[in-house]
C-alpha cells in the first residue's frame, strides 16, 4: 500500500486533472456544443491530459530527486517509497498511455501531445537549471491543454482561446517564479539559476507580482469582444482580486513560508479562473 501510494504522490492527482480539465476548457471555449458531436474527442483528450501530466510530474521528481532529499525530503523518491527504476517505468507506461489516446482523437492531436511531451523533457533535463527560460517551458505546458481541446474538436485555435491561454502562461510563469523563492535552498545547492538564486527573494517576488498583474490585464479582453457572456465577469473578478491581493502579499512578505501559500492559493484561483471562462461560453 505504501508503493502504491507512492505512485499516486508521483502523480500529482489535482495536477492531472486539472490538466484533463484544461482540455475539457479548451473545447467548451472553442465550441460549446461539442457535445452533439465530438464529445468522445474531448474524454479522449481529457485522459490524455491526464495522463501526459502524471508523466510529467514523475520525470520532475526523478530528476529533482537530489533537490527534493534537501526542500522535500518525504516525496517517494527520496523518501525510498518509490525506486527510481520503477520512477522511470512509470513514465514510460504513462507516456505511451497517453500517445495512444492522443492519437485515437487525431494525429494533429498526437503531434500536439508529442510537442508538449518535447518541452517537458526540455525542461526537466536541460531549461530547469536556466531560471526564467525554465518557468517559460512550464508555463507552455500548461498552456497547451487548452489548444488541444480546442484542436480535438474544431482542428483550430478561436481567439477566445487563444487569449485564455495567454493568461494561463502568464499567471503560471508568476506562480513559477514564487515557487522558486519557496525552494531557493535547494535550487542554490544545487545550482538551478532560478530568479530568487540569481537576484534574491525580493526581485523575484516583483517579478512574480508583475506576471501576474499582466494575466489580470487580459481579462477584460474577452467580454469587450463579446466571446463570453456578462456571467464571465463575477467569476474572473474573483480570480482577478485574489491574483492582486496575492501580488501585494507577496511583495510584503516574500518569505519562504509565505510564498509556499502564495503558491497553493494562485492554484485554487486557477480553478476559479477556468470556471469563469466556461460559465462566459455558455451564453
Amino acid at each position: 500500500m505504501g508503493k502504491l501510494s507512492g505512485f499516486v504522490r508521483l502523480m500529482r492527482p489535482v495536477n492531472c486533472t486539472m490538466m484533463g480539465f484544461a482540455v475539457f476548457v479548451g473545447a467548451v471555449l472553442a465550441d460549446p456544443n461539442f457535445f452533439n458531436a465530438e464529445w468522445l474527442n474531448v474524454l479522449y483528450g481529457f485522459v490524455t491530459g491526464f495522463l501526459l501530466t502524471a508523466a510529467s510530474m514523475t520525470i520532475n521528481d526523478y530528476y529533482d530527486r537530489a533537490i527534493d532529499a534537501i526542500n522535500e525530503p518525504n516525496r517517494p523518491i527520496p523518501s525510498g517509497t518509490v525506486s527510481t527504476q520503477h520512477a522511470l517505468a512509470f513514465v514510460f507506461v504513462l507516456s505511451l498511455a497517453g500517445f495512444v489516446f492522443a492519437y485515437l482523437t487525431s494525429l494533429l492531436c498526437l503531434a500536439v501531445a508529442i510537442i508538449s511531451w518535447v518541452v517537458v523533457v526540455a525542461y526537466v533535463t536541460v531549461g530547469k537549471r536556466s531560471g526564467l527560460p525554465g518557468n517559460f517551458l512550464v508555463s507552455t505546458c500548461v498552456a497547451i491543454p487548452f489548444i488541444y481541446g480546442s484542436i480535438a474538436v474544431l482542428g483550430s485555435v478561436p481567439l477566445s482561446v487563444v487569449l485564455f491561454t495567454l493568461m494561463a502562461f502568464l499567471s503560471n510563469t508568476g506562480r513559477e517564479i514564487t515557487k522558486g523563492i519557496v525552494d531557493v535552498k535547494g535550487d542554490n545547492a544545487e545550482g538551478i539559476k532560478t530568479l530568487a538564486v540569481r537576484y534574491g527573494e525580493k526581485s523575484a517576488a516583483v517579478a512574480a507580482a508583475v506576471f501576474y498583474v499582466f494575466a489580470v490585464a487580459l481579462t477584460p479582453f474577452p467580454r469587450l469582444l463579446n466571446l463570453v457572456s456578462f456571467w464571465f465577469i463575477p467569476l474572473v473578478l474573483v480570480t482577478d482580486v485574489g491574483l492582486v491581493v496575492s501580488s501585494v502579499l507577496l511583495l510584503k512578505d516574500y518569505s519562504r513560508e509565505n510564498a509556499r501559500k502564495i503558491k497553493k492559493w494562485v492554484l485554487l484561483l486557477f480553478v476559479v479562473g477556468l470556471l469563469a471562462y466556461m460559465v462566459g461560453v455558455l451564453k
